[in-house]
C-alpha cells in the first residue's frame, strides 16, 4: 500500500477533498486539489480551509516518507503551521513539500533521546505554474513512551 493510498484510508478529510497523491518520496511530496464547486471560496477557487488541508497533507506525506521506519518508536505530528496566500488560485492546484532539514539529522537527534522539531514547506500552485501560497508546517518526532 503506498504512503498516499494508506493516508486516503486513514484521514478522512483527504477522502473529503479528494485529494491525490501524485508523488511521495523522501526527497518531495506533490499532491493535488481537484477544482471542486462544493469547496470553492466567495471568488471561485478553493476555498482557504481546503488548500491549508491540501498543505498540510502534502507536508504528512513527506514526513512519513522519510521517517516512516521509524514509526515503531516515534509518532510525527505537527507543532505549528503558518500559511500565506499570494495569489488568487483558480481551477485545480498542486502542493508540493520539501523538508527543511536532512533526515539523518533528525534521526540523530532521536536516536539521543530529544525530540527533534524539523520545518517542511510547502508551495501551493495553479495549473499555469503561479505560486498561489506558501506554507510551513514545523513537525515533530514524539518519542513513544
Amino acid at each position: 500500500m503506498s504512503i498516499g493510498e494508506m493516508l486516503a484510508a486513514t484521514v478522512p478529510m483527504v477522502r473529503t477533498l479528494n485529494l491525490e497523491y501524485r508523488e511521495t518520496t523522501a526527497e518531495r511530496a506533490v499532491l493535488a486539489l481537484p477544482d471542486q464547486s462544493e469547496y470553492r471560496n466567495h471568488v471561485g477557487g478553493p476555498h482557504a480551509g481546503a488548500m491549508f488541508t491540501l498543505g498540510e497533507s502534502a507536508s504528512g506525506a513527506i514526513v512519513l516518507a522519510a521517517f516512516g521506519d521509524q514509526l515503531s518508536r516515534a509518532v510525527p505530528l505537527p507543532v505549528t503551521a503558518e500559511i500565506a496566500f499570494k495569489k488568487i488560485a483558480l481551477g485545480p492546484v498542486t502542493a508540493t513539500a520539501t523538508l527543511g532539514r536532512p533526515v539523518a539529522e533528525v534521526v540523530a537527534e532521536l536516536d539521543e533521546g530529544r525530540r527533534p522539531e524539523f520545518p517542511v514547506s510547502v508551495a501551493i500552485q495553479r495549473e499555469d505554474g503561479a505560486v498561489t501560497g506558501e506554507m510551513t508546517v514545523v513537525w515533530t518526532l514524539r518519542p513513544n513512551g
